[in-house]
């Protein structure tokens, strides 16, 4: 009877034995979680990759590649004269007729007197293709949108090696 009761102590009260390195286990576990943390939070905020020297070049090295770098090309706008062309119409209806006054978006401004000396075949391109639209195609933004996309198209192949980013519409007026 000794040796139960001696037993029953050691066990505890509840008939258990006792927990050993119960927190031991506990700061084992959270040890690792609370590490992760503390590095997500310098990494993403900026303090560990500079501690590495990860993720981009010192000031100084970012200050002689952008003065070693080209400068970027600024954009020119070129006016367009006006154009004026009849319209497509069928046949037995009232003559149509449409008035354009446009600019046209280089990107490089270097390339201005390349454009203005191609001139003469962007106006004739521009008319002629003007002379072939009906006057319901142009009715809307998506005519406009339309035209817009045809004309760019062809202001790129007549001012080749120059390159045409848009045609800005001034004016166009359809009666």
């Amino acid at each position: 009877m000794a040796a139960a009761k001696a037993e029953k102590k050691a066990e505890g009260e509840g008939g258990e034995a006792p927990k050993k390195g119960g927190k031991k286990k506990l700061i084992l576990m959270l040890a690792p979680l609370l590490l992760l943390g503390i590095g997500a939070g310098l990494w993403f905020g900026g303090i560990l990759p500079k501690l590495l020297g990860i993720g981009g070049a010192h000031p100084e090295a970012q200050a002689e590649a952008a003065a070693q770098a080209p400068p970027a090309p600024t954009p020119a706008f070129i006016d367009l004269p006006e154009i004026v062309s009849n319209l497509n119409v069928p046949s037995g209806r009232r003559a149509s007729f449409v008035r354009l006054r446009a600019k046209l978006e280089i990107a490089d401004s270097t390339q201005v007197p390349a454009v203005t000396e191609a001139m003469p075949r962007l106006v004739d391109l521009f008319a002629t293709y003007l002379r072939e639209v009906r006057p319901d195609e142009l009715r809307g933004s998506a005519g406009s949108h339309r035209l817009r996309e045809e004309l760019i198209a062809r202001a790129s192949v007549a001012a080749s090696p120059a390159r045409v980013t848009d045609v800005l519409f001034v004016e166009i007026l359809v009666q």
